[in-house]
C-alpha cells in the first residue's frame, strides 16, 4: 500500500465528506438568501424542460440504485433471497434505464448551458463547474454500468467499493479494497467524491430544500374584484 492510495482512499474521502457536513452548516448560517438553485427558465424553458425532468428522475433512481448497491451489505440480499443473476439483472437493465435517462438529462442542461448565449452569460463559475463535474460522474458510472459490467467485467463493486465506503462512514477504512480497482471506477470514485466536496458552495445546495410544507398549506383563494357602480 504506497503513501497515494492512503492518501486517495483514506485521507481524500475524509477531506471530501467533512468539507461537505462542515460546508452546509457554515453555508446555512452565513447565507440563508443564497440558498436556491437560482432558476434559469425565463431564459430558456424548451431545453431546460426536458433536461432537467429526464436529470431529476433519473438521478433519484440512480441514488437509490447506490444506497442499495453500495451501503446495503452483499450478504443482506443473500439472506432474503435475492441472488447475483437476479440483482445484476436489475443493477443492468433498471440501473441502465434510469443511467440513460440521467445521462441525457445532463448533457441537455450542459448544452443548454454552453450553447445558449444570455444564459452563459448569467452563469457563475461554479454553475458551470458543477455541470461539467456531474457529467464526469454521470458518465463514468454509467460506464462502468454497462460498458463494464454488462460486458462480462469480473471486478464485482459490491465485494469492494461498498465495503470500502462502509468502511470510511464507520472511520475503519480499508483502502486496498479499491487502490486496484479498475481506472474508470476510480475516476467515478474521486469525481464524486470532489462532487460532495464543492456541493455546499454551489447551488446543489437546493436539494435540501424540499418544500415539504407545502403538502399541508391551504389552499390560496383569490376573488376577483368587482368595480362598485356609482
Amino acid at each position: 500500500m504506497t503513501l497515494l492510495d492512503q492518501f486517495l482512499w483514506v485521507i481524500y474521502p475524509y477531506i471530501m465528506l467533512t468539507l461537505f457536513v462542515a460546508g452546509h452548516i457554515y453555508r446555512y448560517n452565513t447565507d440563508q438568501f443564497g440558498w436556491s438553485a437560482k432558476s434559469s427558465e425565463f431564459l430558456e424553458k424548451r431545453r431546460l424542460r426536458w433536461g432537467s425532468v429526464l436529470f431529476h428522475w433519473g438521478i433519484l433512481f440512480v441514488f437509490l440504485g447506490h444506497v442499495a448497491g453500495i451501503l446495503v451489505p452483499k450478504a443482506f440480499y443473500e439472506s432474503i433471497g435475492i441472488t447475483e443473476e437476479m440483482y445484476h439483472f436489475g443493477a443492468v437493465w433498471f440501473g441502465g434505464a434510469a443511467g440513460i435517462a440521467t445521462v441525457i438529462g445532463v448533457v441537455l442542461l450542459l448544452w443548454r448551458r454552453l450553447s445558449v448565449r444570455r444564459l452563459l452569460r448569467h452563469s457563475s463559475k461554479s454553475d458551470l463547474v458543477v455541470l461539467l463535474l456531474l457529467t464526469i460522474v454521470i458518465l463514468t458510472g454509467f460506464t462502468n454500468t454497462v460498458g463494464y459490467t454488462a460486458t462480462g467485467g469480473t471486478f464485482d463493486y459490491r465485494d469492494t467499493i461498498g465495503p470500502w465506503f462502509r468502511g470510511i462512514l464507520t472511520f475503519r477504512p480499508l483502502p486496498q479494497l479499491v487502490s486496484d480497482a479498475p481506472i474508470g471506477f476510480q475516476i467515478h470514485i474521486l469525481s464524486a467524491l470532489l462532487l460532495f466536496g464543492i456541493w455546499p458552495f454551489t447551488r446543489l445546495v437546493h436539494v435540501w430544500s424540499v418544500p415539504l410544507t407545502y403538502l399541508n398549506r391551504h389552499y390560496v383563494v383569490y376573488r376577483r374584484m368587482r368595480a362598485k357602480k356609482i
